[in-house]
């Protein structure tokens, strides 16, 4: 570390990830045995689609642990392709028969236009991003409904699991169920 700064300087041998390669290190000393030879199929039947927001703890807000259940992140915590396509897996192939759709509260994804969120990462990055698509949400509820209808109208899914759309509160930790 350079002591004139905060940021790591790297080296032949060190490099920025050092610190998570380290803490990984020790998470894996500690839970080797909980690890070893698990199948990967969802314990508790659960699958979530969530935000990539780091204030979101999926398996905690839930009371489940490692292993219980399948997660899908986005910005948005919305049901794309990729989604779609990781549920019908869950659903065929890792025991999930339980689905929960999961936004929240005071969500980035909400807060700007397309065109806005454009603007401010070209500006940011100074590379013209108007080509890139950032799938805002402008009505949350909406996209909600919109996204439990694709599950659940999915020919895969249709019928095989429970889906909820459910919106988590960053603030209280509390889920409440709008579809």
């Amino acid at each position: 570390m350079d002591r004139t700064t905060s940021t790591p300087v790297p080296t032949a041998t060190s490099t920025a990830f050092d610190d998570l390669l380290d803490a990984n290190e020790s998470f894996a000393t500690e839970h080797a045995a909980e690890l070893e030879g698990f199948d990967g199929v969802a314990r508790a039947g659960v699958a979530i689609v969530t935000c990539m927001d780091s204030r979101i703890q999926p398996l905690q807000m839930l009371g489940l642990t490692h292993g219980d259940a399948k997660i899908f992140r986005n910005p948005g915590g919305r049901v794309t392709d990729a989604a779609l396509e990781a549920l019908v897996l869950g659903v065929h192939l890792l025991g999930v028969e339980r689905i929960l759709v999961i936004p929240h509260t005071r969500c980035a994804m909400t807060l700007k236009t397309e065109n806005e969120l454009r603007e401010t990462i070209s500006e940011l990055s100074g590379i013209d991003a108007w080509f890139q698509r950032f799938h805002v949400v402008t009505d949350q509820e909406a996209a909600l409904a919109e996204d439990v209808h694709r599950v659940t109208s999915h020919p895969l899914i249709q019928g095989r699991a429970e889906v909820g759309g459910f919106r988590y509160d960053v603030d209280t930790g509390r889920l409440t169920r709008l579809v």
